[in-house]
């Protein structure tokens, strides 16, 4: 009985491995749920070494049934490795105008992800750095828990 369960934890280890071969970063970082500040920024470190492979970027978004909006806004700043910097705006719509949520609800937290960038290949090798921070018109933001960044190859014999 001893066996049996190491190996059905290496059996779903590799089996997780396998289905996400095409993710090439992930990090969920928690915000305060009791209110994130405007000027609070999540950052994510990415180290880049090829410059010919595709990628697609996402927003991972964790947010309380609670939330009292149907949509998020999220200012994103991309410092690239020769310092220059590029500036987006998100928009994750939530729920439709009905309060029902889009994403994949799990007790009192609902999972969304938004597609950031499509088809994007990283102009240089080096570290980029991702700042996010909310853009809402409130300056705390009450009911979200997590946010994230994901970045997965595109290319042939992806997995989509």
């Amino acid at each position: 009985m001893h066996i049996a369960i190491p190996v059905f934890l290496c059996a779903v280890a590799v089996l997780t491995a396998a289905c996400d071969k095409n993710v090439y970063y992930t990090v969920q970082q928690d915000v305060d749920e009791t209110g994130w500040d405007m000027n609070d920024r999540l950052e994510f470190d990415v180290d880049v070494e090829d410059t010919l492979q595709l990628f697609d970027f996402y927003v991972d978004v964790r947010n309380s049934v609670h939330f009292p909006k149907a949509n998020v806004f999220f200012f994103i700043n991309t410092t690239f490795p020769d310092g220059s910097v590029a500036y987006d705006t998100l928009e994750c719509p939530l729920a439709d105008v009905e309060g029902h949520w889009y994403g994949r609800r799990t007790g009192r937290y609902v999972d969304s992800r938004f597609v950031f960038r499509r088809h994007v290949i990283f102009p240089r090798t080096g570290n980029y750095h991702f700042e996010v921070a909310h853009g809402m018109r409130d300056t705390c933001v009450v009911g979200l828990k997590s946010v994230g960044l994901r970045i997965e190859k595109f290319g042939p014999g992806m997995k989509k």
